[in-house]
């Protein structure tokens, strides 16, 4: 098991009487990309703001790369881009970072790595006023991206960007994990979340609801049978496995897809006509709405990535 690079402790942020985080134990580790997940207003933002040391928590603690949240020695451990990048209007945007790397004492050539990275080489003598927002948000992945950091916060990294800017980013990301550094990203697109993040996090009114490997998530892939008659079908069915359903005259039976020539010999044989076997697993998206629709009992599984 990876060693944590971020840990967090009984997390909590008040406001009042509105508590925006409640209580969060989070574990990101070391070379993985962690998908943290959850509506608008779900704390999600303030666990990251907290995490970065930009706001203290009311109670509990957090550790990031065995330090503590916000301190220099840490910060110069860690990239991020959070709530929308910020720079200055009047300046192009390689010279912003040109800004940024003088401040931490970084050479030229880690300016242009991370203008080339985030795919901006050949607009980086723009002024930054004049971008996009899908570019002005590439330049904040790439401010994140700076001396080479051990932990990269990303959160929303994708906003305004086109389809052909977020393959992109994801690319980028994966990349940055095969290399070694450590993601923790936050994003609302859970197509892209489930292919490039080994764990995530959903928290959801300020409450981690689950923490677990992406496949682990999903559960069991599943069989969409179409066959008849349908009740001896059933009875067939849950000869191989007790988690068989019937929705609206089909089959949903928790079978991986190679164990479907098996299934399909057993119902011929009974004399069954099988008009259809197909792979129904369910996405992110559908355990996402599960999870956060009717107030999910909170949970946390302690998984090897």
């Amino acid at each position: 098991m990876s060693e944590p690079v971020v840990q967090t402790a009984g997390l909590t942020k008040r406001y009042g009487p509105r508590i925006a985080v409640d209580e969060v134990n989070l574990t990101v580790r070391r070379g993985e990309v962690y998908g943290f997940l959850g509506p608008n207003g779900a704390g999600k933002t303030t666990t990251l703001r907290m995490v970065l040391g930009l706001i203290r928590p009311t109670s509990g603690t957090v550790s990031v790369l065995d330090g503590a949240a916000g301190s220099p020695g840490v910060m110069a451990r860690v990239g991020a881009l959070v709530e929308g990048p910020g720079f200055m209007p009047y300046l192009s945007g390689r010279d912003n970072l040109r800004v940024l790397a003088r401040y931490r004492r970084l050479a030229e050539a880690e300016v242009e790595d991370a203008l080339e990275r985030v795919e901006l080489g050949e607009r980086g003598g723009d002024v930054f006023r004049s971008y996009s927002l899908g570019m002005k948000q590439r330049l904040g992945v790439a401010a994140a991206l700076l001396g080479d950091p051990e932990l990269i916060v990303l959160d929303e990294p994708t906003n305004g960007l086109d389809p052909a800017g977020m393959a992109g980013m994801r690319s980028l990301v994966v990349d940055l994990a095969r290399g070694g550094q450590t993601v923790l990203l936050s994003s609302h697109l859970l197509g892209e979340v489930q292919e490039i993040c080994h764990r995530v996090g959903v928290i959801n009114r300020g409450r981690l609801l689950r923490e677990s490997t992406v496949a682990e998530l999903l559960g069991t892939p599943r069989l969409q049978v179409r066959a008849e008659p349908v009740e001896e079908a059933l009875a067939v069915a849950r000869e191989f496995t007790g988690d068989v359903l019937v929705e609206r005259g089909e089959l949903l039976v928790a079978l991986a897809p190679e164990q479907a020539p098996q299934l399909v010999r057993a119902l011929v044989a009974r004399g069954l006509e099988v008009h259809s076997v197909r792979r129904s697993d369910r996405s992110l998206e559908d355990v996402f709405f599960e999870m956060t629709a009717a107030g999910a009992v909170v949970r946390r599984e302690e998984t090897v990535s």
